[in-house]
């Protein structure tokens, strides 16, 4: 296996980081979504496209590597994290777990979420949660009931027995929502309402936006999620910027959280565009756009979200208070919320 070395930066990174994100991004950083893996948990082979990627390219993703590409990418920043692991479809999940509960010690602010599918040991996971230390779950769609990633509900990913053990501690949920409408679909949204009242000491966090990586998703419901108190937000990989400030409008900067999506997906070299009703990553490797008419350099994929993050804030308004809280306190005080164990 070859590791992928520290990301290096162009000049374009350059350009962008100091002219339009330097001033903006502030010191203290809290990453909300976080992997932290190594290849050998996922029972893959070594070949085919996840191999690939993450094999090959970034076949292990701890706190040291982690801290590379963030002072890298973001110089001068202190950056804390809420991490979890990579959902190789056949995980070892319980190495993954301790790997993630490992590395997340090494600075206190940190936290770890546990990786899950719906086929665990009830007895056995609660025992693990509470040894390892881990804060959450982190259901998956690959992991769903039925087999159906692309059309499975909150409940196919999270069966209830780990929704009641989560609202039993007050732990937090992160999810990444399926089905062709994402937040939209009226199933995924009645559902979460249900299990958000249910279960009201559950600290809910809906990952890319509500994986609403164009805004007409979150437009369609706000006014439904603008009434889940205890519903979170991270913005990981989302690059439109009208889909973040479709989110900040709908339910407030202090309901928004930053994600990287790293490893690897942040420090990848691309965007993730909409158009219509879909979104697509676009990347070097995948297009053949005639870029001779300007500068056709690609700059990663965490400096397309954070040039969106900021144009979304500035055209609302926001004071650079609600700025640092999407950063960072928002997270320090929903964290520091589920290990007081607060109710």
């Amino acid at each position: 296996m070859e590791s992928e070395p520290q990301p290096r930066l162009t000049d374009v990174d350059r350009r962008i980081w100091g002219e339009e994100l330097d001033a903006f991004v502030p010191e203290r950083i809290f990453d909300v979504h976080t992997h932290v893996y190594r290849w050998q948990f996922s029972g893959e082979n070594d070949s085919g496209p996840l191999y690939d990627l993450l094999g090959n390219r970034f076949p292990v993703a701890d706190w040291q590597r982690l801290d590379r590409c963030d002072a890298v990418l973001m110089p001068g920043r202190r950056v804390s994290r809420l991490a979890f692991g990579f959902p190789f479809p056949n995980c070892d999940f319980e190495a993954a777990n301790r790997f993630v509960a490992g590395e997340a010690a090494k600075d206190p602010a940190s936290a770890g979420l546990a990786l899950v599918h719906p086929r665990l040991a009830e007895e056995d996971f609660e025992r693990q949660l509470r040894d390892l230390k881990l804060i959450g779950l982190k259901p998956y769609r690959c992991y769903a009931a039925g087999g159906d990633p692309v059309a499975c509900r909150i409940g196919d990913m999270l069966p209830d027995w780990q929704t009641a053990l989560a609202e039993r501690h007050g732990l937090i949920v992160m999810l990444h929502l399926a089905r062709r409408d994402a937040i939209a679909d009226p199933q995924n949204i009645a559902d979460l309402e249900r299990l958000a009242a249910r279960h009201p000491h559950v600290k809910w966090i809906l990952a890319h936006c509500a994986r609403s990586y164009s805004a007409w998703p979150i437009e369609r419901v706000a006014a439904r999620l603008r009434g889940l108190p205890n519903v979170w937000f991270d913005t990981s990989s989302v690059c439109e910027s009208d889909a973040i400030e479709a989110l900040l409008a709908a339910v407030g900067p202090d309901r928004v959280m930053y994600g990287s999506d790293d490893l690897p997906v942040g420090v990848l070299r691309g965007k993730y565009i909409a158009f219509g009703y879909a979104w697509a990553y676009l990347s070097p490797d995948n297009q053949s756009l005639d870029l001779s008419h300007c500068n056709g350099q690609m700059t990663f994929t965490r400096y397309e979200q954070l040039r969106a993050m900021r144009r979304a804030c500035q055209r609302l308004g926001l004071p650079r208070s609600q700025v640092e809280d999407i950063f960072c306190n928002t997270a320090l005080r929903l964290i520091e919320a589920v290990r007081r164990g607060a109710r």
